[in-house]
């Protein structure tokens, strides 16, 4: 696997299970290990150190994945599956790489349309719901407690940011002098010192919803799964931020200023289920569905990818 975010090692592991019990060894390719954790559960290999493959699949069409994708030539079969947002826009790539792909998949028929435009294809998308739905906690919201979505702050090497931290900041010392007990939930790559005044969730954001009553951040990739888990989220919207207008459609509602964020969060409500189905997708077994569309992906001409190669 190469992903756009090359050491973004937490967009393969969700995967990580239903690989192990189908017996796959799934690898991602990083360009060297200098912001490998040791102790990260998935394995990472560079272009070098590449075991024998099945199957390549790309997430996206930036720098590495595209480099991937030349290097592992023919005749290693294709994919691209979107596990994160993606701009609605055709990526400079994706003629390049388009006419190598067996197979498209996507969370939701909303991501779907997007991952689509992005790829500069007509072709189906095959909608499969996202793994990390696979595990939703009971919400069980205790009093007060409102979580917040940070994005990243300053890109660097690893990928890139997203605008509006300033507007978040602010929007949770409102929240926080209202009585408001905020858990932050970090984005993998987020700097946790601009955080770190407030309780920082230590476990995954979606996981972290079940405490809270209502959700305020940036909005992105984790947006509709904090809603999957009975969330209402507000969206705090740089003007400069560029989303999929799905990840704003499944807001309660968005503002600009911190002065409405207290008043926003009190009124949160869910989206109906037309918008939820259309943004969320089918909710539970993503991952055996999208490890199914693989596996024939993977296939040589019949038989069965059943595991990789050493």
């Amino acid at each position: 696997m190469a992903t756009n975010e090359p050491w973004g090692t937490y967009h393969v592991r969700p995967l990580m299970d239903e690989s192990a019990r189908r017996g796959w060894q799934l690898t991602q390719l990083v360009p060297d290990h200098s912001n490998v954790d040791p102790g990260d559960p998935v394995p990472t290999a560079t272009l070098d150190e590449a075991p024998e493959a099945d199957l390549l699949v790309v997430t996206g069409l930036a720098d590495w994945p595209v480099e991937c994708a030349s290097r592992l030539d023919r005749p290693l079969p294709l994919a691209a599956s979107s596990l994160a947002y993606l701009p609605a826009e055709e990526a400079p790539a994706a003629r390049e790489v388009r006419k190598r792909l067996r197979v498209v998949t996507s969370s939701s028929p909303a991501e779907a349309r997007a991952f689509a435009s992005y790829l500069g294809t007509r072709r189906r998308v095959r909608v499969v719901g996202s793994p990390q739905t696979d595990d939703l906690p009971t919400h069980a919201p205790e009093p007060d407690t409102v979580l917040v979505l940070t994005s990243v702050t300053y890109p660097d090497e690893t990928g890139g940011a997203a605008p509006g931290t300033e507007l978040l900041l602010e929007s949770a010392e409102l929240l926080a002098a209202a009585g408001k007990h905020i858990v932050v939930g970090l984005h993998p790559r987020e700097d946790p010192s601009l955080w770190d005044r407030y309780e920082i969730s230590d476990v995954p954001s979606v996981q972290a919803a079940a405490r809270a009553e209502a959700a305020i951040g940036i909005p992105g990739t984790v947006f509709p799964l904090v809603v999957a888990s009975g969330v209402p989220v507000v969206g705090c919207v740089d003007p400069r931020l560029d989303v999929p207008d799905y990840l704003v459609r499944v807001c309660s509602s968005t503002i600009g200023d911190a002065a409405h964020a207290v008043d926003a969060v009190e009124a949160a409500r869910l989206p109906d289920q037309e918008v939820l189905d259309d943004v969320l997708g089918p909710v539970g077994g993503s991952a055996d569905r999208l490890l199914d569309v693989w596996d024939v992906a993977a296939r040589p001409r019949g038989g069965s990818f059943s595991r990789a190669r050493p």
